[in-house]
């Protein structure tokens, strides 16, 4: 007889991405074939054991029903693998589709003989050798199910498991059924081979099938678990044939039938368990819907399959047993048998521990390397119990935290922590405990860690799981969390007097009016005030710019400590401060007033005590506007009233604190009205003229672009100098028209005349670059524009397109340098605007960094190419130690964004070498050349390059080589060649002009 195969129902199969997963729907999807198949398969055992009526349809059914289930099964396999053909097993359920087809066939004229022709089966049968050709494809498609061995000695160790458990079940089956008369009545050698082949087939099936449960792969578990166990109740059915007491009673129809029934149902059913739970031919499921596999679970599969082989032998020995169990003399098959499973089992053990001892050479090679690298990282490696206490530290720890690793050992991690970080660290510990490891297998952790010597450390861990615990892979990142915090206070911070800036008091004035714009009863309690120092200028000219700026320092100083603990002191700029008085709102307006007038006048008694500066004694005065908060008051609004406050305080006289008031304002805005149309004028004249400075390569002194610069000519033709008349690029933003406009210097008032100065300035450094161009000399210039005016849509991206092309201008001979980005500049239209020029390919500088108004911001949102150093940090980057680190600070950070740098006001040759060693590119200064007219500035483009600091040259008679602006290395002889010929500083610090009457 053999095995037999039943029929599963077509079921619809669902689009792959309309069948979920998980869900009710999917769970009764799945459901319904499994109560299908056991429906079927109850209903022919309980057939079979009710005879099924009539032994005519126990016949048909045993004989016919057996082959259509058969059939149905081999027709849903060879489906499957013509429907899939993606799936890895493919081949697989084809042999199995070819499996089922011979027992069809077999089981069909099996009943042919007894359905139709009603004659006995002769023996042999076509039949016969039907059910002899079922086992090998199924033994081969088991073989494509199997994990595959990687090695020679995994097949060596394969095919001796199969023949341990082969052989064992041939000792076990010859010594209980295969010995038995009844196989040898057979008259020729053939039909004999032709009884015992099947029985064997049976056998070497059944080993594949054991062995494939051990070595089954971990996907399609499923589907294998199934064909498994449909061959294994097939195989089951065989064996129970194969007893001589069932073999001699058995018909059509019996019980027996419904084993072979079931086990068709089983192989029919097993690749669309596949298809239904993931085998390939659809996405995976999602990493929250995998549960991972149950603790334990692979310990016990491994163990099971260790002592297989000795369970094989086992089962051997009781064939053996069994065999001589009367005395007589043991079967030849019998002993033939068993010592091939013995020696099966010495070789298998010998190759295992030869694997093992190669296993073991091999794990303590990478225990030593990764001890190796444990011990020999920088980065500190521990394993905390998930308790908190510290099972392992690496060695890094001595020299990290300052302790020895032994000794940290057993105790708390939390211990070693800072008090007000171990509160978020355990929430973050907990949080990533929760989280499922496949949706987040590691985290981040930043905190304070106490070294030995008493000091925090600031420290960055990156946390993993670890059996049942925690590791933490930790560095020490203290410098690097210094360096930002130092970098984020000098963007906020004036670096001459650590005072904050502007972009910082702008800031505390939004947040002490956060209250205000509601209209709340202590909108009179705020007040800003605007200080100057008048005379300041005069100590600049008489004693020194150092001077200056150790007066400015002290007046800092006296500034910060005057003003109570809550107030804010700030530098704006120049010899300009300002002080925010923060109300509290317990006392009526009047008083108020009263109270911060007196604080104004203190400081003012203040600020104009003698200063010690150069060993003599310096006097200037103080000029203080008071404004208060009104209610729906913008920050800038307040400021400029203040502003407005303090240039009244000027106009009186000087040395006053004055209170701002609306009354003046008409006369502002008719001297403001005068200043406008002077400077149209001025304009319509021509009374402007161009030069340009070159900026020069710091490593080769090659000349990299020019620096267009517009001065006013007077009616003699003398050009002013620089920031004369005019108007100031750096001033402040004009408030609302109901609050009055600004005084003459202001922009508000300088508006319209700032932007026709800033669009000539554009179209004849245009012109004349386009001139330059066609003359051979190509290269860029840079022409400095207010960030105010690029927002207001006077100057368009259009507008600079259509100009570069009226002339004939590349796009990148055209460098931009934005110029004042305070944090009161709509920096997303400027990022726009600016964006919009990068596209057409003009360059981008951002302007005087590291001056009173610029900050981090436009950094971080502006597309720039180069980064233009201010003159403050230029002055003091040889004497100042601060300013020089600030400067190589800012140089690493243009550096890592891909920027150049520009160094403005680098008078001298020492400011230039020192900007190159901190790693500056470019410098522009009258260390180089001074501005220069177009007839000069070609000479200087024809000759190519300057002579930089350090790179001194000699000629013949002369003495030492100095580098003077705007010429070529001058000499000395005699006693005049001692040193370098001094050059006058540049002054950056300039006393704020009072506005003409």
């Amino acid at each position: 007889m053999s095995a037999r195969e039943a029929e599963q129902p077509r079921f619809p199969r669902f689009p792959r991405t309309a069948r979920p997963h998980g869900g009710a729907g999917a769970g009764e999807r799945q459901a319904f074939p499994r109560l299908v198949l056991a429906a079927l398969c109850g209903a022919y055992a309980l057939g079979a054991l009710l005879g099924w009526g009539s032994p005519a349809v126990a016949l048909l059914m045993g004989d016919f029903g057996l082959s259509a289930a058969a059939f149905a099964a081999a027709g849903s396999c060879v489906h499957y693998a013509r429907t899939h053909p993606d799936t890895p097993f493919r081949p697989a359920w084809t042999l199995f589709g070819i499996s089922s087809a011979m027992a069809g066939l077999g089981n069909g004229i099996w009943g042919w003989y007894e359905v139709v022709l009603g004659v006995p089966v002769p023996s042999p049968s076509a039949a016969d050798f039907c059910f002899l050709l079922f086992a090998p494809p199924a033994i081969v498609g088991l073989l494509v199910l199997a994990k595959r061995p990687v090695s020679r000695a995994g097949w060596t160790r394969l095919v001796l498991d199969t023949w341990l458990v082969g052989g064992s079940l041939l000792t076990l089956s010859w010594s209980l059924a295969l010995d038995h008369p009844s196989y040898w009545r057979g008259e020729s050698l053939s039909l004999v081979a032709l009884s015992l082949a099947y029985p064997l087939m049976d056998i070497v099936l059944i080993s594949m099938v054991l062995a494939l449960h051990f070595r089954r792969s971990s996907t399609h578990r499923s589907a294998v678990n199934t064909v498994i166990g449909a061959l294994a109740l097939t195989v089951l059915c065989d064996a129970l044939f194969t007893s001589p007491l069932l073999r001699e009673n058995y018909s059509s129809g019996q019980i027996l039938d419904a084993g072979w029934f079931a086990g068709s149902l089983l192989l029919a059913y097993a690749p669309w368990v596949g298809c239904r739970e993931g085998d390939g031919s659809r996405p995976a499921p999602p990493r929250a819907a995998v549960r991972p596999p149950a603790p334990g679970n692979g310990a016990v599969a491994g163990s099971l399959a260790a002592l297989a082989p000795y369970l094989a032998a086992a089962v051997c020995t009781l064939g053996i047993l069994y065999n001589v169990r009367d005395g007589g003399a043991i079967d030849p098959v019998v002993l033939l048998t068993g010592c091939t499973v013995v020696l099966a089992l010495v070789v298998r053990q010998g190759i295992m521990l030869l694997e093992n001892i190669r296993l073991t050479q091999e794990l303590a090679q990478k225990e030593n390397h990764f001890r190796s690298l444990v011990q020999g990282s920088s980065d500190v490696i521990m394993i905390a119990s998930p308790v908190g206490m510290l099972r392992y530290v690496s060695p890094a720890a001595a020299g990290v935290y300052g302790r020895e690793p032994d000794k940290l050992v057993g105790s708390e991690l939390a211990s070693l922590i800072h008090p007000e970080d171990l509160g978020r660290v355990l929430h973050e510990v907990r949080r990533f405990l929760a989280t499922p490891p496949r949706e987040e297998a590691s985290t981040r952790i930043e905190c304070r860690i106490r070294h030995a010597s008493g000091r925090w450390l600031n420290i960055e861990s990156t946390v993993n799981r670890y059996q049942g615990g925690l590791i933490f892979n930790s560095r020490d990142v203290t410098e690097r969390v210094r360096l930002q915090a130092q970098l984020q206070h000098n963007a906020s911070h004036d670096p001459l007097t650590d005072l904050p800036n502007r972009s910082l008091f702008t800031e505390r004035v939004r947040l002490a009016l956060g209250g205000r714009r509601r209209g709340d009863a202590g909108a009179g309690h705020t007040a800003v005030l605007y200080i100057d120092l008048d005379g300041f200028k005069a100590v600049n000219d008489t004693i020194g710019h150092q001077a200056g700026d150790e007066l400015l320092v002290q007046a800092a100083r006296r500034l910060r400590e005057a003003v109570r603990a809550g107030d804010t002191a700030a530098r704006l700029g120049g010899d300009e401060f300002a002080a925010l008085i923060v109300g509290d709102g317990k006392c009526d307006r009047a008083e108020r007033e009263y109270r911060v007038l007196e604080i104004a006048e203190r400081l003012r008694t203040t600020l104009s005590r003698p200063y010690r500066v150069e060993g003599g004694e310096a006097r200037v005065a103080a000029s203080i506007g008071v404004a208060f908060a009104e209610p729906g008051v913008t920050p800038a609004v307040l400021m400029r009233h203040a502003d407005l406050a303090m240039y009244r305080a000027k106009q009186a006289g000087k040395n006053r604190v004055e209170l701002y008031a609306s009354q003046p304002q008409a006369e502002a805005v008719r001297r403001a009205e005068l200043t406008t149309d002077r400077l149209r004028g001025v304009l319509a004249e021509s009374e402007f003229a161009l030069l340009h400075q070159p900026v020069v390569e710091l490593s080769s002194g090659k000349i990299a672009s020019v620096a267009a610069q517009a001065r006013r000519r007077s009616a003699r033709g003398v050009l002013f100098p620089p920031g004369g008349p005019l108007p100031a690029p750096q001033a402040r933003p004009a408030p609302p028209a109901q609050y009055g406009p600004q005084p003459p210097h202001g922009p508000a008032a300088d508006a319209r005349g700032e932007g026709d100065a800033g669009r000539w300035l554009l179209r004849r450094a245009v012109e004349q670059a386009a001139e330059r161009h066609q003359a051979g000399y190509r290269v860029p210039v840079s022409v400095r524009l207010d960030a105010r005016r690029l927002t207001d849509r006077s100057t368009t991206p259009a507008t600079v397109e259509a100009l570069l092309s009226r002339h004939g201008l590349p796009p990148d001979a055209l460098v931009v340098e934005l110029a004042d980005t305070d944090p009161r500049v709509s920096l997303d239209e400027l990022e726009l605007w600016v964006t919009a020029l990068r596209r057409i390919g003009v360059g981008i500088t951002l302007d005087g960094f590291g001056g009173a108004h610029s900050g981090l911001a436009a950094l971080r949102r502006l597309p720039a190419d180069a980064l233009r150093l201010d003159r403050a940090l230029v002055d003091g980057v040889v004497d100042s130690s601060r300013v020089r680190k600030i400067t190589s600070g800012l140089l690493r950070i243009a550096d890592d964004l891909g920027m150049l740098s520009v160094a403005d006001g680098v008078d001298l040759p020492e400011q230039a070498e020192a900007l190159r060693a901190l790693g500056c590119t470019h410098a522009q200064g009258a260390a180089f050349s001074k501005p220069l007219d177009e007839h000069r500035l070609r000479r200087a483009l024809a000759r190519g390059s300057y002579p930089v600091a350090g790179e001194e040259q000699h000629f013949p008679g002369a003495g030492r080589s100095v580098v003077v602006a705007g010429s070529l290395p001058a000499h000395r002889s005699g006693p005049a060649a001692r040193g370098p010929v001094a050059h006058p500083p540049f002054r950056s610090n300039s006393e704020t002009s009072v506005p003409p009457t």
